[in-house]
């Protein structure tokens, strides 16, 4: 069985681990940054609300990914100016699961994928980022460190 769990990364300086414990996240474990000034905590389980929550308390940027048996992987992010988008990795995969693919749509994500990395201060590579949002991978984790690498966030490659 595969990765069922997930990720948060912030540029947060406060206390991560304990922030989103008491956001309602599970089994938080500190986990490895990805850039300077960056936070990563990985946990079992969320909240649904609990990004935008975290965002909103810590006013950092962060984005959140979690896993589907490593299969696929869901990717949320959010800005403290309100800037969100939603994405799915591993799209074939995640067509066979049954997920509705048309409440993905990669041309959407990509265009605020990209504000949202501006807007967090990162440099973006655009066709990295297509290819991480259309890719096809045998583990989902590899499409969110492609993903991490294409918003500028390249330590997680």
């Amino acid at each position: 069985m595969g990765n069922s769990g997930g990720s948060l990364t912030t540029r947060s300086a406060a206390g991560l681990r304990g922030l989103m414990e008491s956001a309602g996240f599970t089994e938080v474990e500190d986990g490895e940054p990805p850039a300077e000034g960056w936070q990563v905590a990985d946990f079992a389980e969320y909240g649904r609300r609990s990004v935008a929550d975290l965002v909103r308390e810590t006013g950092a940027p962060a984005i959140l990914v979690s896993f589907l048996d490593s299969d696929v992987a869901f990717v949320e992010a959010v800005t403290p100016e309100g800037g969100t988008w939603e994405a799915v990795l591993n799209r074939d995969m995640a067509d066979d699961y049954g997920i509705p693919l048309d409440r993905f749509p990669v041309e959407a994500a990509a265009r605020e994928a990209l504000a949202w990395a501006s807007a967090a201060g990162l440099t973006p590579d655009e066709e990295l980022l297509h290819q991480a949002l259309t890719g096809a991978a045998a583990f989902a984790e590899e499409l969110s460190s492609l993903l991490f690498v294409a918003l500028g966030l390249s330590g997680r490659s």
